[in-house]
């Protein structure tokens, strides 16, 4: 069964395009340096009507599915996975406030997604709640008008750059209550190009790979936000409403992880008809073929598993299963093509005079992020076993 049309492959190839000419060339240098995704390549992709693919047009959007979506997110992530990353951010908050949001925030935030002038970042994850999100404990205090945000997060991916925090709080202080008495509200920054807020310090964590956004620890001390920042108008509602857009999370992060995954593939692949040794190209050595061959069938696994769910939602149904292994898959499939890829270089696969070093650098991440692959199974078992 194919779950891409003619129309799809029409849009991956201007995607495709846009990497090659936008993205490849800096990618690898950038990441060297350790130095963040240029604004000018962000405002680009805005202009290519990347951040809006999933939006209504009545939101200046684009208003294209699901697979579309997954194919935009595993192109440019073939050039980059931060550029990947970037895109998907959006799709986050976007569904939150397509589901949830009120009249007024979804006119006030979701055109400013779709066109890339309002550039979010979550705050969900703690110092001591990573997987268990309902364990957490930063608090939001009612007070004139709206609410005090006191407490620490972790792990806040373009905390520095975007305009607006999405940020996970519980509004009732008896944590007994787990993620019964969590809120999700809308931080607004005062700029886009740093951490500036008179109550929010931010240190920036150090990280193997991944160097396009940089993450950061933030501490809130008495961050006032009006009542209208609260999604939905709801207290108490904020770990139900981050359940919906789980779905999508995984889908993208899925998309993510083929498109580095196919990046090292191909390179790998090229590279093995070029270099020789003992008197011919290492393709023709069986052990060498054994490899690419694993890799191609894991990659197109992947793939195949990610559109599947991709295409799940956009009939309408439920796939938080589905989408479930496709991360799960999709994160296995990165590291271990990966891998292979730079065995197949073999000493040049460990330098960085070759992008490779970087795809498994990158590759590595999708396990752990967006859901760990360990949740991630603990999903898909329960399910199962209804």
């Amino acid at each position: 069964m194919s779950f891409v049309t003619s129309d799809h492959e029409e849009f991956r190839s201007a995607v495709r395009r846009f990497t090659e000419e936008e993205i490849i060339p800096i990618a690898s240098d950038l990441d060297a340096k350790n130095e963040e995704i240029p604004m000018e390549i962000i405002t680009k992709m805005a202009e290519q009507g990347y951040f809006g693919v999933l939006f209504p047009e009545e939101y200046d959007g684009l208003g294209l599915d699901n697979i579309t979506m997954t194919i935009v997110a595993e192109e440019l992530s073939k050039g980059w996975l931060s550029v990947g990353s970037v895109m998907t951010r959006g799709v986050i908050m976007g569904t939150l406030l397509e589901a949830h949001g009120t009249d007024e925030q979804k006119k006030k935030y979701i055109p400013g997604l779709a066109t890339g002038t309002v550039l979010p970042a979550a705050a969900f994850t703690e110092p001591d709640s990573g997987s268990d999100s309902a364990s957490m404990i930063m608090k939001a205090t009612k007070t004139d008008g709206g609410y005090l945000l006191n407490g620490a997060k972790a792990w806040c991916t373009y905390a520095n750059r975007a305009n607006v925090l999405m940020v996970l709080a519980r509004t009732n202080p008896d944590t007994s209550l787990r993620h019964k008495g969590l809120s999700m509200f809308f931080v607004e920054k005062e700029s886009a190009e740093k951490i500036v807020h008179p109550n929010i310090k931010g240190e920036p964590i150090p990280t193997v790979g991944y160097h396009g956004m940089r993450s950061f620890n933030l501490a809130f001390e008495d961050v006032f936000v009006p009542e209208d920042s609260l999604l939905g108008g709801e207290e108490n509602k904020g770990f139900y409403q981050l359940m919906v857009s789980y779905e999508s999370a995984r889908l993208q992060t899925a998309a993510r992880a083929v498109g580095v995954a196919q990046a090292a593939f191909d390179f790998a692949l090229q590279y093995s008809k070029e270099r020789e040794q003992f008197g011919k190209p290492i393709c023709e050595h069986q052990a060498i073929r054994m490899k690419l061959s694993e890799m191609k069938v894991e990659l197109e696994a992947a793939r195949q598993l990610t559109y599947y769910a991709a295409s799940l939602k956009d009939s309408g149904k439920r796939c938080d299963l589905e989408a479930g292994m496709a991360k799960v898959k999709a994160a296995k499939a990165v590291e271990f093509i990966t891998r292979e890829a730079m065995q197949i270089l073999g000493g040049y696969g460990y330098s960085k005079e070759f992008p490779v070093e970087r795809y498994w650098r990158d590759g590595r991440v999708i396990s752990i992020f967006e859901g760990t692959s360990e949740i991630q199974h603990e999903v898909i078992a329960k399910a199962i076993l209804k």
